[in-house]
């Protein structure tokens, strides 16, 4: 009997460790969900973080394949037994989920569960999030739970480190936006007074030349001349400000990890599920990068605001010596024959211009009902 403990224990010391490691909230979700899964010993184990909106913010879950989960289809809502336990904020432990009053269904290709585990994660009185286990790998009578009291005590103490965990994660998401946003507008003010000194000096030199174009044509060739110098420094300001306006996280990060943590922050945010994959990509040209990520946000904000979608995915992979981006959503999709009418409000006509401009190219497929994906090909440097 006391080496069932202590083996606990240990198990929960190694999960509490992991999650130490991560800071980004969706390493820390998967960490979570990996570690109680494993730590009792069940077949599926998930983690929704509730959103204001009936539904969950995120949903983590281990033990389920990509492809049974695309299957499954949307986010669950807040319903039965995930309401309950929010709601109520008390564990639930069940012999047979699906013979509960509470329970609802599920679609049809989610997985069969049986004995059932849950607990809320708590900060303080706030639930944040719901942790919950089915199908322990053990021998069981019919009718019986295989979780047992000792499984609930050990769940209980991960989730209480959980909450740390997450919290202390969302906190660094939160100082890092802060941090961000604080550069933006530091560099937005002195864009305003450099750029805006240089503007008020040209347009005070371009009336003087008017005036004496007729009286004294010489002094107004040599305005004219100091319009030109003013205009030319102008332009470098502004093209020194894009440059330093150019992301921090991609000059830090690079394009497959600031794209990673820009749609885990969207998929968070919106009730929509936002996946991403990035495979083989090696560096490219910093303008090829930045407008791979650009069009990769208006992209994602189309899908988003405007479609309807249930589930975007971006990839970025490598193809020859360059990139190809793909953003595609189960949305309601458009007619591309309207793409003159369309293009503008959708961004499209600013993003033909952004791959263009890298040498790149844009390609649209959709139709109404039907969905839409995106695609730009970079060709390296």
């Amino acid at each position: 009997m006391s080496q069932g403990p202590r083996s606990g224990l240990a198990a929960v010391s190694s999960a509490l460790l992991a999650m130490s490691r991560h800071l980004e909230v969706r390493d820390v979700l998967k960490t979570i969900v990996a570690s109680a899964r494993e730590l009792l010993d069940a077949q599926y184990a998930a983690l929704g973080v509730p959103d204001d909106h009936g539904g969950f913010a995120q949903f983590v879950v281990d033990g389920v394949s990509e492809e049974q989960w695309r299957a499954i289809g949307p986010l669950p809502r807040q319903h039965g037994i995930l309401a309950a336990m929010l709601r109520e904020a008390k564990a639930e432990r069940l012999a047979d989920v699906r013979k509960d009053p509470r329970f609802e269904g599920w679609p049809d290709a989610h997985p069969d569960l049986a004995d059932f585990l849950g607990l809320p994660i708590r900060d303080g009185e706030e639930v944040i999030g719901a942790l919950f286990l089915a199908n322990k790998r053990c021998p069981k009578p019919e009718g019986s739970c295989g979780f047992t009291q000792e499984d609930e005590e050990l769940l209980s103490i991960l989730a209480q480190h959980a909450a740390i965990a997450l919290t202390n994660a969302r906190l660094y998401e939160r100082s890092r936006e802060l941090t961000i946003a604080e550069e933006r507008s530091r560099l937005a003010h002195e864009l305003h007074d450099a750029v805006s000194q240089k503007l008020f000096s040209l347009r005070l030199t371009a009336q003087a030349a008017a005036a004496l174009v007729d009286r004294d044509p010489a002094r107004a060739k040599g305005e004219l001349h100091q319009v030109a110098s003013l205009a030319a420094e102008a332009a470098d300001e502004l093209r020194a400000a894009v440059v330093e306006l150019r992301p921090a996280a991609l000059e830090e990060d690079g394009l497959v990890a600031t794209l990673r943590t820009q749609i885990q922050v969207l998929d968070r945010a919106h009730t929509a599920r936002v996946t991403f994959t990035g495979t083989g990509l090696r560096a490219l040209p910093a303008a090829q990068e930045e407008a791979i990520l650009r069009v990769a946000q208006e992209a994602l904000h189309n899908a988003l605001r405007h479609s309807g979608a249930a589930h975007v995915d971006v990839s970025v992979r490598r193809r020859g010596c360059g990139a190809v981006l793909r953003v595609t959503d189960d949305g309601g999709g458009f007619d591309p024959t309207a793409v003159r009418r369309a293009g503008r409000h959708l961004g499209l006509v600013s993003m033909r211009d952004r791959a263009g401009g890298v040498g790149g190219s844009l390609t649209v497929e959709s139709a109404p009902g039907k969905g839409t994906t995106i695609e730009m090909e970079v060709p390296g440097g």
